[in-house]
């Protein structure tokens, strides 16, 4: 049996759990204790508008059209930028055949 048959499955598996934050010692005089509690609703305040901002509707278009531009730059251009010539003419030609495809079926329904 080898090395690696012989380690249990669950000692290699990483832990997906999250890590708590390390818990900060609360300051014993009141104005220090006013400020940190100031200091929390400030960074708490920042955190709920953003995640306000990220699920309001025009930003999450705004997200998936981004995210597809990029997906179709990838997809015809190669890494150095130029335009992958033989993509675009067989998208090209797919068009052109759906086009011819709609044109047809609309005729031969019209008889």
């Amino acid at each position: 049996m080898s090395q690696s048959e012989s380690v249990p499955a669950s000692s290699s598996a990483v832990s997906t759990a999250p890590v708590p934050a390390p818990v900060e010692a609360l300051p014993s005089d009141p104005a220090e204790l006013e400020a940190h509690i100031e200091r929390t609703r400030a960074r708490l305040v920042g955190t709920v508008d953003e995640l306000a901002t990220r699920l309001q509707p025009k930003e999450i278009a705004r997200r998936g059209a981004h995210e597809a531009r990029a997906r179709v730059d990838v997809f015809v251009r190669t890494p150095d930028g130029s335009l992958r010539v033989e993509r675009l003419a067989a998208i090209a030609g797919a068009l052109a055949a759906l086009c011819s495809l709609i044109v047809w079926n609309r005729r031969r329904l019209r008889r």
